[in-house]
């Protein structure tokens, strides 16, 4: 009998212990170490439901402003140059963001909630200006592919 109720409590744990989620921390940087310029530290995310992204003004002149996400997700004021972000993200898909002040610079990365995809026209119908065009076709051409 100890042994059973022993066991018991183990599964039993299992089942009753907190969700796990993870932080990540992408840095806002005037030059990533492969030479990018204006970039975010990934230029492609993947998390799972509930985990969070702090991003850290690593270089002084950059923000993060949110331009797309999936049906459900309400776009989030952009946030004050210079200042760290964090943001938990709970509903599944592509999200699409940009440094305000260098947007036109292919200063935008996505984040990928759930390996969920099914967003990704939308995503690639935004609207970017400048070098972000071609940017955003090569991350959508990257996710469809499965890279």
């Amino acid at each position: 009998m100890t042994r059973f109720l022993s066991i018991f409590f183990v599964v039993s744990a299992l089942f009753i212990a907190p969700a796990y989620s993870d932080e990540k921390v992408i840095e806002m940087l005037n030059k990533r170490e492969d030479g990018a310029r204006m970039v975010y530290s990934e230029d492609d995310t993947y998390i799972n439901p509930g985990d969070t992204i702090k991003w850290l003004p690593t270089d002084k002149g950059h923000n993060v402003e949110f331009i797309a996400g999936p049906e459900g997700y309400e776009l989030l004021k952009r946030s004050k140059v210079n200042k760290e972000v964090s943001l938990t993200f709970d509903i599944p898909g592509v999200y699409l963001y940009q440094c305000t002040p260098h947007r036109t610079m292919g200063m935008i990365a996505l984040v990928v909630v759930g390996e969920d995809v099914s967003n990704l026209e939308q995503i690639a119908a935004t609207k970017t200006f400048g070098i972000s065009k071609k940017k955003l076709s090569s991350l959508v051409t990257g996710l469809s592919l499965g890279k």
